[in-house]
């Protein structure tokens, strides 16, 4: 009898996790590789779930693609691995005649860029290809957080062959994809798209699946299936260990076949005992063919407060508009930078942005010195946001927090490497790279949390990305911007630029693109100062002539401020006659040089007011 047959009069008990023994026998490397090389291990697992009573056991495959095998050195192995895993597998089947499964695993995480659509298709491809070469039941899809990424193999996979396709997504919070999508939309919609069994696994145990399963229906097209963990994971003793007991399980598993699901067998922390509970709870029940589905209440997200402030980009895109970065101390002397902000946004600067560690160097939180500007001060700040020092709780609890303080204005970005900063052996956490948080910033904006819960009110952020020019290839630099775009970019805020040809030659290679760009310039104090921007920090480049000047300059300190000013004057001239936003970085606290770019910045569209009034 095949698969979707049997399911049709039966609740099928499917195995335990794979994973989680080999772990508990200490093994701590490849575990596809166990399939050529202790291929007895795997058929051991195989028999005990089988003894415990699984009518369906799947392949151990979970990362036998060439992207998981590459961090091993194994990426050429792909098919010898799969292929190895159906004929242990079937070995361990066949006296019971258990349903055997070819396991695919999802590959992207809350990170897009792991793998690119066409990239996960062609790794797919190999994968599912060995598989099929060894006749499966059925092809298992596991632990999918990316629904387009599931939904997107289940449609190539449904063009490969005719054999069920078992679809499970996975969940960060009950009921709701990482998308916002609600689970049961998910699922009808795998349906809709060829899959024969669709369901979840991994990430959360027996309560909250069961939670989830409440919201929903019983699909037409296709059977319901769940694996769950065993329970929430712990750390003990630097392990990981699941606390539950089987027969916990195995009750979990009679409230999940109330719930319509036919296929129901465990994720993380699950073992044989865990099965065969479940079976035992199973025994003599027939499937549930109709069920009440109370319907689900919308969330109600919030509308935004109106911001106080018209956003920088929109007003980047008409006028001028100049922020200025003055980066919070090292120390917890606070009184000469506030005299400075002060002074700055009295001179009539748009914003005053504040660097998240700048260097890689710990300062005054960023956070904490823009809510003081701005409840005490009155002053708008503009807080960059890194993803070297956050992870991605941290990240969305500081944006959360930068929401609750009315502070809108971010700047996104990498963050300099902790190597080179005051704590070389720090460790760089970069769960997500600039563009990805761009875009989970958005998400907030949408009212949707990182994991996809709804957050009941949408947060308003105007989000800067940053844009080095200064490099060989100009083009590329701004096809990254294209791409920081779609992501979500608002406007951009380049480092900083030391010649009017490079000013120029940014407008000309950005002049097609209608989100504003803000040139930054900094003003050099002396000849060290220019010496180790240009040859010590990654991203800025000076000419030969800028060098040549601050050196003229010798241990003159006035003047070699004063030639520094110059040179920034003459920068800003030509910037602005081609770009409505300028960004002033403040040199070691010296706000006095920014407040004279200021003052020229104004005398500048004075003067061009002026012409416009006679004219």
């Amino acid at each position: 009898m095949r698969l979707l047959d049997k399911l049709k009069e039966n609740v099928l008990a499917a195995d335990g996790a794979m994973g989680t023994l080999l772990y508990s026998y200490g093994i701590d490397f490849c575990y596809e590789e166990l399939n050529v090389e202790k291929p007895e291990i795997i058929e051991k697992i195989h028999r005990d779930y089988i003894g415990a009573g699984a009518d369906v056991i799947q392949t151990n495959t979970y990362g036998a693609n060439s992207l998981k095998l590459a961090r091993y050195g194994m990426e050429n192995r792909v098919k010898e691995f799969n292929e190895a895993a159906i004929r242990i597998a079937k070995r361990a089947a066949a006296p019971g005649n258990q349903f055997v499964l070819g396991t695919i695993g999802g590959l992207r995480g809350i990170r897009k860029s792991d793998a690119s659509l066409s990239e996960v298709l062609t790794i797919v491809r190999e994968q599912a290809d060995a598989l099929l070469s060894g006749d499966p039941d059925g092809l298992l899809l596991e632990t999918y957080y990316d629904f387009e990424e599931l939904s997107t193999v289940v449609t190539e996979l449904r063009k490969m062959t005719d054999i069920p396709l078992i679809a499970q997504v996975a969940m960060d919070e009950p009921g709701v994809l990482q998308n916002g999508m609600n689970l049961n939309d998910a699922l009808h919609q795998l349906g809709a798209l060829g899959a024969n069994i669709v369901g979840v696994n991994c990430r959360l145990g027996p309560y909250h699946t069961i939670q989830a399963f409440e919201k929903v229906t019983i699909p037409e097209r296709a059977f319901l299936s769940a694996a769950p963990n065993a329970s929430l994971l712990d750390v003990e003793d630097g392990r990981i260990v699941y606390e539950s007991e089987a027969d916990y399980f195995g009750r979990a598993a009679k409230f999940l076949r109330e719930e319509g699901v036919r296929l129901i067998g465990g994720c993380c922390g699950t073992t044989p005992k865990h099965i065969a509970a479940a079976k035992k709870q199973l025994a003599g029940l027939s499937p549930i063919t109709k069920k009440e589905v109370t319907p689900q209440k919308p969330i109600i997200i919030r509308e935004a407060e109106p911001a106080s402030h018209e956003p920088l980009h929109e007003k980047a895109k008409t006028r001028r508009t100049v922020i200025v970065e003055l980066d919070t101390p090292r120390h917890l002397e606070t009184e000469q930078y506030f005299k400075g902000a002060n002074e700055l946004y009295a001179a009539g600067v748009d914003a005053v942005t504040l660097a998240d560690n700048s260097l890689a160097s710990p300062r005054i939180s960023n956070m904490a010195m823009g809510s003081i500007l701005k409840q005490e001060h009155h002053i708008r700040p503009l807080v960059h946001l890194t993803c070297r020092d956050h992870n991605l709780i941290g990240l969305q609890s500081h944006l959360m927090g930068l929401d609750a303080l009315g502070i809108h204005d971010i700047l996104a970005v990498t963050g300099d490497p902790t190597k080179v900063g005051d704590f070389p052996g720090a460790t760089s956490v970069y769960d997500v790279s600039s563009m990805e948080l761009l875009q989970l910033i958005k998400q907030l904006n949408e009212g949707i949390s990182f994991t996809g819960k709804p957050l009941r009110k949408k947060a308003k952020f105007s989000v800067a990305a940053a844009f080095n020019p200064n490099v060989r290839v100009l083009d590329r630099a701004v096809q990254r911007l294209e791409k920081k775009i779609e992501c979500g970019a608002d406007y951009f805020i380049t480092q900083p630029v030391y010649t009017k040809e490079k000013i120029v030659d940014i407008y000309e290679a950005t002049k097609h693109l209608d989100t504003p760009i803000f040139i930054g310039i900094m003003p050099l104090t002396n000849i060290r100062n220019a010496e180790f921007l240009h040859h010590e920090v990654p991203g800025i480049k000076l000419s030969e002539d800028v060098l040549n000047r601050m050196a003229a300059c010798g241990e003159d300190r006035e003047k070699a401020t004063q030639e520094g000013i110059n040179i920034a004057k003459e920068l800003i001239d030509t910037a602005a006659e081609l770009f409505n936003g300028i960004y002033i970085i403040t040199p070691f606290l010296r706000y006095d040089m920014s407040l004279e770019l200021i003052h020229h910045i104004k005398e500048i569209d004075a003067q061009k007011e002026r012409k416009i009034v006679h004219a």
